[in-house]
């Protein structure tokens, strides 16, 4: 019979309702007991919940069998053997009882597998056909089938599977972790120990130490994370041009970023400018990190210990005290996870550095899937010498004045002396020559330190910073380090010194920073016979190239010196040394000589120095004795009539009384910054002549003005701080902003915004009770600079297009003074619910909503008004006590109706475009509490009439008249107003006594206010 035909015989709709009645119901829980719940107490026929019995089996499958044998189709098997067939059936029914199993373990069986166990376990059938024993087979599988999945029904099968896994999981494991006990595999001992070994490297290399610095109180090692500085590198690209041809771009990027799109990096740096911190830094990540494992490998170790390691000697070639697995680094690198640092290419031997090439190359061909750092300073291999293996080249730059400051603020956080901090800062940014030697880790590290060991303070003289440097740089961090001789030739302190000296003396007097090779090779030739030495020219200067950490080599053929004060220093040793102090003193005007010449005052002896300084006082220029006062600073030794000559000819400049003296001041050059004193022991008119001087130089030298003006920042002038305010726009806008602006106590101070980077600023700063904005800035973007609108009480806007009606201005809900000029505002009339006291407005496009102000109490028009009578337009109701009316203002109203406000305190007439009247005058003699009259000096010449008619005007007790040229005839105004007490004529003038005269027994000045 065919296995379809005999499916649809045996079809579950027909099998499970018969066989449902051999299981009993299910009952309640999971049944977790000690012993399992077998087969034979589920089924109906057995035990004591007996339902079926034996005879009932066999009834179900004559049943069974007689269904199969009766549906439509060809028969299963003949019909004579129907009984037998139904009796094998029961037998096997019946075999359910008799399994020593439960119904998890049944249902893992599966259906054949349990029909195979029935028929184990039941008799085998006698004498039935090949058919009938086809079906009984499969009846029982179906059987199983159908069995099975009553099982998996039951309430209980779920959690007892369940139940099992979980037992059987936990044996499992169990078993696994005692076999991983008995035999660890492989990869085991290598995890634990490069674990180990992250943890070695991460605490070796976190510190920075500084070579030859020799100071008792300084630190000369710190932790790496509080000191590292991120700096910049340069890397020089050709990009294709279709037109003119490939085109070169330098790009800068973060040095420690360098190998994050390059897997193979050359990086070149000058001595000190922080390339094995750099080294240090990336093992220290790569470390904590776990991101690569990586390898330092300081050549000048490498080179001393024998031939170049391979990697499984890496760890034993740096003495690195730990034993790693045996082949534990080739499976490092052979699977690409390695950070390989190589440092140092230029302190080791020159002969060695093409055979340091060879392995490193061999390396990269044997495991090219790492990472790869090599470290060199600029000149010790030639451009593109690791070009054509893949490598990348980068520059490291020099320090910018900002990674200058963090530096130094990690550096005392490190030396834990923050005390010291800021004065250094200042230091740094007002002397010049300090600054230009700060360029990188090395050196800003000795000036930090020295500082600190002097309590705060640097060297009074350069030279003895300058001393320290070149001792560190040419001799003793060579030395510190276990350097021996890494060129053909070996240079001592004073043979090196000699060199360079001449080198920088010949850039000098040629006014260069720079010089051929070939030019240097011919001074270091004429000077070779004198120090001694028999090599070569070009031998020695690649030596001082090299190792001297003092000259580099900016571009193919030519020289120069790492720090132009270097320059200086060394050329004035050398200048002094020959005796041409002439020379100096006839190059004195050229600013290019100023540090050169404050060098020489140092190197020369006390007779020369008087000498000198002699000369500079003789020529009787202002930047001459600035630079003689400069001088000072670096005599150690002087006769007392000649420093008592410098200071009281350098007291008549510094410090400065008046605008006039702070700009010949600052002419003498950005060398004054480093001579202004205070504020400590000034008055308030010289701070104010202080601040001006170095706002005026703030282009020229914008961070040695800045250190000025901070020392000013919390001074209780007036005037100082509203020269602070007013200088702004001479400097960083950001940095002036934090430096200055947001120290300064606000009272009485308005702060100008011009720039959308001044608006920037503005929001980061604290708020501002007066604020003016200049130019076309849209409302939103002042709201939104502005840190706290509540705050705001006076505001101006000027020059600006985009403000067109009052809207804007609402927001500001404590404003009481406000502002217009030039500005296209409607709408006044909505500024009602502000709680305004002063208004004034200049060119404003509509003054018609002004007469609904009723706060008012001080009012400044400048503009022609409607109407022809002053009640048309200004505020009837409105309290004013002080009245401006300046251009075009009284050219269609005069001043008639003024005497409406009869608490007016003081009139300001600006220069007038029409005569006044007896009308005019009357209305101003209506006023009973007037005692101030303002009148422009302009006013006073073009229209003598409009004085002529002028009354008698006996409550008027301060007159103040601007503009004042000094040909004003002021008579008529002396006999109309017997009641002055006060004069103020502006500006200034020699024509005060004349005018004296017309005011006998009045006080006559030029008060600004």
């Amino acid at each position: 019979m065919e296995p379809t035909v005999l499916g649809g015989k045996l079809a579950s709709s027909l099998m499970g309702p018969l066989l449902k009645k051999l299981f009993v119901a299910d009952g309640p829980g999971a049944g977790l007991v000690d012993r399992p719940v077998r087969l034979k107490s589920l089924v109906s026929f057995r035990g004591e919940k007996r339902a079926l019995v034996e005879k009932d089996v066999h009834k179900l499958a004559e049943h069974l069998v007689r269904q199969a044998v009766d549906s439509p189709g060809e028969p299963p098997f003949p019909a004579r053997e129907q009984i037998a067939v139904a009796d094998a059936l029961a037998r096997r029914l019946l075999a359910l009882g008799d399994l020593d199993m439960d119904d998890v373990q049944a249902v893992k069986l599966g259906h054949r597998e349990l029909a195979a166990q029935l028929k184990h376990a039941a008799p085998a059938p006698d004498g039935l056909s090949s058919d009938a024993c086809y079906f009984l087979d499969s009846a029982t599988e179906w059987a199983g089938l159908q069995i099975l999945e009553f099982f998996t029904r039951r309430s209980t099968f779920v959690t007892r599977t369940l139940v099992e896994q979980a037992r059987v999981h936990a044996e499992l494991i169990a078993k696994i972790d005692e076999l991983l006990a008995r035999t660890p595999r492989p990869g085991t001992r290598d995890t634990a120990f490069e674990r180990h070994y992250r943890s070695y490297v991460a605490e070796r290399h976190n510190h920075i130490t500084i070579y030859g610095v020799d100071l008792r109180e300084s630190p000369d090692r710190w932790p790496l994370e509080v000191a590292y500085l991120s700096l910049e590198a340069t890397d020089e690209q050709t990009l294709p041009d279709d037109r003119s041809g490939p085109a070169s771009v330098t790009r800068q990027l973060p040095a420690e970023e360098a190998l994050l799109t390059h897997d193979r990096v050359l990086l070149r740096g000058d001595a000190g400018s922080g390339k094995t911190t750099l080294v240090q830094w990336l093992a220290v990540t790569a470390a904590r990190d776990g991101t690569r494992v990586p390898y330092v490998l300081p050549l000048r170790t490498l080179i001393r210990t024998g031939p170049l390691p391979a990697p499984a000697a890496f760890l034993t070639a740096v003495s690195c005290p730990l034993a790693a697995p045996e082949g534990w680094t080739e499976r490092v690198l052979s699977a690409g996870r390695a950070l390989i640092l190589v440092d140092g290419l230029d302190e080791i031997p020159a002969a060695d550095r093409h055979r340091t090439r060879d392995w490193l190359l061999s390396l990269i061909q044997a495991f090219p899937a790492n990472r790869w750092l090599l470290t060199s300073r600029p000149t010790a291999v030639s451009p593109d010498w690791l070009t054509p293996a893949g490598f990348r080249e980068l520059t490291l730059a020099p320090m910018r004045r900002t990674d200058v400051a963090t530096f130094v603020h990690r550096w005392h956080t490190a030396a834990r002396a923050p005390e010291y901090e800021s004065r250094l800062l200042d230091s740094l940014r007002t002397k010049r020559d300090l600054a230009r030697l700060a360029t990188n880790p090395l050196m800003c590290g000795l000036i930090c330190a020295l500082h600190r060991e002097r309590r705060g303070y640097l060297p009074t003289s350069r030279k003895e910073l300058y001393d320290a440097a070149l001792t560190m740089l040419l001799t003793r961090r060579d030395r510190e380090r276990g350097m021996g001789a890494v060129d053909e030739v070996e240079l001592g302190h004073e043979a090196r010194l000699e060199l360079l000296q001449r080198l920088a003396y010949n850039l000098v007097l040629s006014g260069r920073t720079e010089m051929d090779l070939e030019r240097a090779e011919g001074i270091v030739a004429g000077c070779l016979p004198s120090i001694g030495l028999s090599d070569t020219a070009p031998t020695v200067l690649r030596s001082l190239l090299l190792r001297s950490g003092l000259l580099r080599q900016p571009a193919d053929g030519v020289l120069d010196f790492v720090h132009r004060t270097f320059q200086d220093y060394l050329g004035a040793r050398y200048a002094v040394a020959e005796g041409h102090l002439d020379v100096l003193a006839s190059r004195a005007r050229d600013t290019q000589w100023e540090d050169v010449i404050r060098m020489a005052a140092a190197h020369a002896r006390p007779g020369e120095r008087a000498w000198l300084l002699r000369q500079l006082l003789a020529g009787d220029e202002p930047r001459l004795t600035v630079l003689a006062l400069a001088c000072l600073e670096q005599a150690t030794a002087l006769a007392p009539e000649v420093r008592l000559e410098v200071d009281s000819q350098a007291a008549e400049l510094i410090p400065p009384l008046s605008a006039e003296e702070a700009q010949t001041l600052a002419g003498a050059g950005p060398l004054a910054l480093e001579l202004l004193p205070g504020p400590a022991g000034l008055t308030d008119q010289e701070a104010k002549g202080v601040t001006v001087t170095a706002s005026l130089l703030g282009a020229e030298e914008p961070d040695g003005a800045i250190a000025v003006l901070r020392r000013f920042r919390n001074h209780p002038s007036l005037d100082v701080r509203r020269q602070l305010v007013g200088t702004w726009h001479r400097f960083d806008t950001g940095e002036y902003a934090a430096e200055i602006l947001d120290h300064l106590e606000r009272a009485d101070l308005f702060l100008t915004c011009r720039s959308a980077e001044e608006l920037s600023a503005l929001a980061t700063m604290r708020p501002w009770p007066a604020l003016s904005f200049h130019g076309p800035h849209r409302p939103e973007e002042i709201l939104t600079a502005v840190p706290a609108v509540e705050a705001v009480t006076a505001l101006e806007l000027q020059d600006n297009p985009q403000v067109a009606d009052t809207d804007a201005l609402l927001s500001f809900g404590s404003l009481r003074e406000l502002w217009l000029a030039d500005c296209p505002v409607t709408g006044l009339d909505r500024l009602r619910g502000l709680p305004l006291v002063r208004l004034g407005c200049t060119r404003t496009a509509d003054l018609t909503g002004l007469r609904v102000l009723r706060s008012l109490r001080r009012l400044s028009l400048s503009q022609e008004l409607p109407g022809t009578d002053l009640t048309e337009v200004l505020p009837v109701d409105a309290p004013l006590e002080t009245l401006y009316l300046g251009s075009h203002s009284t050219d269609t109203t005069g001043l008639r109706g003024l005497q409406h406000w009869a608490g007016l305190r003081s009139l300001s007439l600006g220069h007038l475009t029409a005569e006044l009247t007896d009308t005019d005058w009357q209305a101003v003699a209506a006023l009973p509490e007037l005692t101030e009259l303002h009148l422009h000096a302009g006013t006073v010449r073009e229209f003598p009439h409009s004085f002529a008619v002028m009354p008698e005007l006996p409550g008027i007790e301060v007159l103040r008249i601007t503009s004042v040229y000094g040909d004003e005839d002021l008579s008529k105004l002396a006999l109309r107003l017997p009641g002055l007490r006060s004069v103020s004529l502006l500006p200034a003038a020699p024509h005060l006594a004349r005018y004296a005269r017309l005011f006998p027994g009045v006080e006559i000045n030029s008060d600004r206010r």
